[in-house]
């Protein structure tokens, strides 16, 4: 490669890394905006999640012939990298297939394994394509991905179909000048697809081979650059996040609620005033108004919602027709974080812009539709917990804001004097059993 080519792919390189690096700390940044947290407990568990939902996609497996598509894509993006290592190395070496004479017989072996999954790859994507835009499942035709979304998953796939077209045309191309023993482009032996495409490219001239492989062989890892640069802004940041999100998934069961150790003081100390020590003070927010008040794994859910729609469909409020979504839910509390970063950048600190994840993203229809069920926690493949945003919001909702139907307000009163949702005097509680 001419050291003037060399120059231009390391600056390429340079800028793609910089720019990505600077888009991932902003993302962190925006992440711990939420409250401290500790979860650090059975690391041994959490472990276990990671390979077992991230690396092994179980939940996915329970639509086997979906899961399998879903494994091929994932198994390309991550293997395929060691080709794009090898590009990489050779654009700042200014070699061509640096891994070749190490490898030896092998190198072709690998290769052909590359372009199987490449295949594969394309395959899917085509098909997930017909999915989403011929068939049109339900959960991909939602209102939930109206506009950006919509475009984004489709961005994805037609640039997945267009990085393993030209991989492929590359190796044929590439190929084709081994065998014309044209000068750098040493024999490597056959590859299994590109090999069997190489032949309809013997009528063009080593000139215009060379053209067409080097062409291919910049629009690749450009092409893979750019997708780097683009992942921050995709629903497919999943492919980075799924990793720490299984590993910080919560270990207690779905449907263990997290209590506020104030509030249960409070009525302790209502019921027993005896037992209410000197001087403490009540606590001073109950709930979620804001990101701020969420913490850093609420957050984290939020960034590796992948938008596949999977805990919408099993909602059984979404299903009867209310306005809930759980992905809705997840993608307007990381579009309020995304805002509020921005609102950082612009002014190097967050000045109040007289909005909040509660009303002005999330509407208090939303959250009285949740009934609490966990289906979209069961659901989702990358253990992200929705209800525990819902749960906390509409805990500020009633405890802060005292926003509730009249129906609620009427058994909180029952509660309050009663000790039981019903209008029944403690003390005649057990007249039903009199006769």
């Amino acid at each position: 490669m001419h050291i003037a080519q060399q120059i231009l792919f390391i600056v390429l390189a340079s800028v793609a890394v910089v720019l990505f690096a600077k888009k991932i700390v902003q993302i962190r940044r925006n992440i711990l905006l939420g409250k401290e947290e500790d979860i650090s407990n059975n690391k041994p568990q959490r472990w276990k999640n990671l390979l077992l939902l991230a690396f092994g996609q179980k939940k996915m497996f329970r639509n086997p012939l979906v899961a399998v598509m879903h494994f091929i894509i994932y198994a390309g993006f991550i293997i395929i990298n060691i080709e794009v290592l090898e590009i990489v190395l050779d654009g700042i070496a200014g070699t061509h297939r640096l891994f070749f004479h190490p490898l030896g017989s092998f190198y072709a072996v690998i290769i052909d394994f590359f372009e199987i999954l490449a295949v594969g790859v394309l395959t899917v994507c085509i098909i997930f394509l017909i999915r989403r835009n011929i068939i049109k499942l339900k959960r991909f035709i939602s209102k939930d991905l109206d506009g950006w979304p919509r475009s984004d998953a489709n961005y994805i796939l037609l640039s997945e179909i267009i990085l393993m077209c030209l991989f492929l045309t590359m190796n044929s191309t590439d190929r084709a000048l081994q065998l014309k023993g044209s000068e750098h482009y040493f024999n490597t032996g056959n590859f299994i697809v590109s090999g069997s495409i190489a032949p309809f490219f013997n009528s063009f001239s080593s000139h215009s081979l060379i053209v067409i492989e080097r062409t291919c062989w910049w629009l690749h890892i450009a092409g893979i650059f750019a997708f780097l640069n683009y992942l921050p802004y995709s629903k497919h940041l999943h492919i980075l996040l799924a990793f720490p999100n299984a590993y910080y998934s919560r270990l207690q069961p779905p449907g263990q609620m997290h209590n506020m150790p104030n509030v249960q003081n409070e009525v302790k100390y209502m019921m027993q005033p005896e037992l209410a020590p000197a001087g403490e003070t009540a606590p001073q927010k109950f709930g979620a108004k804001d990101v701020f008040d969420l913490s850093w794994k609420n957050l984290l859910d939020a960034y590796s919602c992948t938008e596949c729609g999977r805990c919408t469909a099993a909602c059984p409020a979404n299903i009867t027709g209310k306005v809930l979504s759980p992905r809705k839910i997840m993608m307007s509390t990381r579009d309020r974080a995304e805002d509020i970063g921005k609102n950082i950048n612009k002014n190097g600190q967050f000045i109040d812009d007289k909005k909040t994840l509660l009303n002005d993203y999330i509407t208090v229809e939303e959250l009285r539709a949740c009934t609490s069920c966990n289906a979209c926690v069961q659901e989702c493949p990358v253990s992200i917990n929705p209800l525990d945003i819902i749960l906390e919001l509409r805990r500020a909702l009633i405890m802060e804001d005292s926003n509730a139907p009249q129906e609620w307000n009427s058994m909180f009163s029952n509660i309050e004097n009663n000790y039981a949702p019903w209008k029944f005097s403690p003390d005649e509680r057990d007249k039903w059993a009199a006769e």
